[in-house]
């Protein structure tokens, strides 16, 4: 009995032990190429980083014609409410910015880092060089604790370094000082700036890394240049006196791009991080990135990159991962921001007080002031911001998959708002000629031209309209098309009202029903100016119950669409199952075409169906149906680029079905 017991207390102990080592990762760590975890397996670090908290940018505050600079901010609010108020809003600012709540939402997400932009003002005060702050690394302190809870490793990020190492305002760069290149009791101090820090978290396994000085942007000399690097080594140095353990992560000058004078390597436990922003999605981009890690047996981390639309967010996160490149997004939450994974609502008192400051309003006082700072504070918490789950599905699910998934529960009958298209890529929940920015600018291309509500590459503004969501979908273009998932509840015969506002006539849109296409066209005529709305209708549409892909296709713009509702006028089906009665293979629509067409037939009785397409020389372009089908009535979309043949010249094509004894073939004409 005691031999049995001191056993089963053995295997007690070693179960537990397993369940902590399971639970804590233990550090992360660069082995040669890698980033992996305490059990050493590798890991793609997914992250979101807290921009503008610790650290306020003008452009995430709408204050950056006045204020762009986090110092020039609070000059402003200070010289207009007193320095108690100040400090009374920006201890509320921080407090609100990110809780709890924040953390385990962004774990809920599916990231598994935190990327933490840091002021250095707030851990050691600008006028009391090597001070430290016991409140700026409790705000740290909490962070962590969060982290630890929600299992995200959190990568500290020095945004703001001593005197700025950027003359921008992400810096937080103050004229008053002197550049960090330029000044060396600025460099001392952020050598032991990060000593304190990694004194502080040597031992804390869900710190991710230290990220030692984000974005320089400093135009070094052949004499000067070895500052650069000879910095990074110093503070290296530093922490490792005081910590072995955690991820040093490097940045390259010129906003983390230039890695010229930071190789070779200097530690065994360091990783390079880069930058992308605006340019294009191709692994091209990375390539030289690719070949330092290569060159240097180093892993490769993008620590930052957003302020785009969500298809680039898309297409890039695939191609980092495919490369084996973890990655931080930019940012969390903004004022307005629906790029971002929150999008914080602009309090009307906190507005006024913008146009005070631009030279539109008068002078507020200082109740007013602090009333609209408090609610703008307030605004910033996690239960009153907007959640972007477009921005999320974008990241996540539309990395692996180009399915569609509704954006709400559109039911028919009932209205269908045009800017409620679903969720999903390029091409599969909208088409539209405009839909990412890679101009190399952060004003460059407009992928939403209103900039309004949502954030692919459809265009949509504010409308007043009495029977509008409050949005519409404008600036439409030739073959730009909408797709929505319709939840029909009744099968019958429907009237549909298209509300829209035409500038101009001409425009048809065409409707579809799984791929195919549902009634006539519908014409559009001007109604006299781009707000002036009115209802066009198209009569004795009949559709059956059930979950189906509904999409509206526009064969030119010079009008705005606020939404679609479908009016039950009939329920005087004969044949609920709305089978056909013979064989017949339809016209393609749109014909001509480029780069896609739909093919409808009708299956009197199931069957093996083939369908293929020929060029006029009878050779085999490609083959759509090769299988045995239900009855009923069935639609194919053929699509160059998802076929592989976008290369096919213009001219006439042939399809042709076969089912059985039946046998037909029409004309097709591609047109490029």
């Amino acid at each position: 009995m005691k031999y049995f017991f001191t056993k089963f207390g053995f295997l007690v102990c070693i179960f537990f032990l397993v369940a902590s080592l399971a639970y804590s990762q233990g550090y992360l760590k660069a082995s040669g190429t890698k980033i992996v975890d305490g059990n050493g397996q590798e890991i793609i670090l997914r992250g979101i980083g807290l921009g503008g908290w610790l650290l306020p940018e003008g452009y995430m505050i709408q204050t950056s014609s006045f204020a762009n600079a986090a110092w020039q901010f609070q000059q402003k609010v200070e010289d207009l409410v007193g320095k108690t108020n100040s400090d009374n809003f920006f201890k509320l600012y921080r407090a609100n910015f990110v809780t709890r709540k924040d953390i385990q939402k962004i774990a809920a997400w599916g990231f598994n880092s935190i990327r933490l932009p840091m002021h250095f003002n707030l851990l050691t005060p600008q006028n009391t060089p090597y001070v430290y702050s016991e409140e700026g690394f409790a705000t740290i302190d909490s962070l962590l604790q969060w982290c630890e809870e929600s299992k995200l490793y959190l990568i500290l990020d020095l945004h703001a370094a001593p005197g700025g190492q950027s003359k921008d305002n992400i810096a937080d760069y103050n004229p008053a000082y002197l550049p960090l290149w330029e000044d060396p009791v600025a460099q001392q101090r952020t050598v032991e700036l990060w000593k304190t820090i990694a004194i502080r978290y040597a031992n804390k396994k869900w710190i991710g890394g230290y990220d030692l000085l984000n974005e320089t942007a400093y135009s070094f000399t052949s004499s000067n240049l070895h500052i650069f690097r000879d910095l990074f080594i110093s503070i290296t140095n530093s922490i490792r006196q005081v910590d072995k353990n955690h991820i040093i992560f490097i940045e390259g000058n010129w906003y983390a791009t230039d890695f010229n004078s930071l190789t070779p390597p200097w530690d065994d436990n360091m990783a390079y991080s880069f930058h992308k922003y605006w340019n294009a999605t191709d692994v091209g981009t990375i390539n030289y990135l690719l070949t330092i890690r290569s060159n240097n047996n180093r892993p490769l981390w993008m620590g930052e990159s957003g302020e785009n639309s969500n298809q680039w967010f898309t297409e890039t996160i695939k191609m980092l991962e495919d490369n084996n490149v973890g990655w931080s997004w930019w940012t969390l939450k903004k004022l307005e921001g629906n790029n971002s994974m929150m999008n914080v609502v602009k309090p009307v008192e906190y507005d006024n007080l913008l146009k005070y400051w631009k030279g539109q309003a008068d002078k507020p006082s200082v109740d007013y002031a602090v009333d609209a700072l408090t609610k703008f504070a307030n605004a910033l918490k996690f239960d009153n911001c907007i959640l972007n789950n477009g921005v999320i599905d974008a990241m996540f699910r539309q990395v692996k998959s180009n399915e569609t998934a509704p954006f709400g529960e559109n039911s028919v009958p009932g209205t269908i708002y045009a800017s409620d298209y679903d969720y999903g890529p390029q091409g599969y929940a909208y088409s539209d000629i405009d839909y990412k920015n890679t101009t190399g600018s952060a004003g460059g291309a407009a992928w939403n031209s209103g900039g309004l509500y949502r954030n692919d590459g459809v265009d949509i503004g504010r409308n007043y309209d009495f029977f509008s969501n409050g949005y519409y979908v404008g600036w439409i273009n030739k073959n730009e098309q909408l797709y929505y998932t319709l939840n029909v509840k009744q099968s019958g015969i429907y009237n549909v009202e298209f509300r829209l506002a035409a500038n101009s006539g001409g425009a048809q849109i065409a409707m579809l029903l799984d791929g195919a296409l549902l009634g006539s066209l519908v014409n559009i005529a001007s109604t006299g100016g781009w707000t002036n709305w009115q209802s066009v209708n198209q009569n004795n549409v009949s559709l059956t119950a059930g979950r189906h892909l509904f999409s509206v296709k526009f064969s030119d713009g010079g009008f705005n669409l606020s939404y679609i509702k479908f009016d039950l006028v009939s329920t005087d089906i004969k044949d609920e199952k709305n089978l056909p009665d013979k064989f017949e293979l339809m016209q393609n629509f749109p014909n001509p075409f480029n780069p896609e067409t739909n093919i409808k037939y009708s299956l009197p009785k199931p069957g093996f169906v083939t369908l293929k397409i020929f060029d006029l020389l009878g050779r085999e372009v490609a083959l759509l149906v090769n299988e045995f089908q239900q009855e009923g009535f069935h639609a194919i979309k053929f699509s160059l680029n998802q076929n592989g043949l976008a290369h096919l010249p213009s001219g006439m094509y042939l399809y042709k079905i076969k089912s059985g004894e039946f046998s037909d073939t029409k004309k097709m004409i591609l047109m490029k």
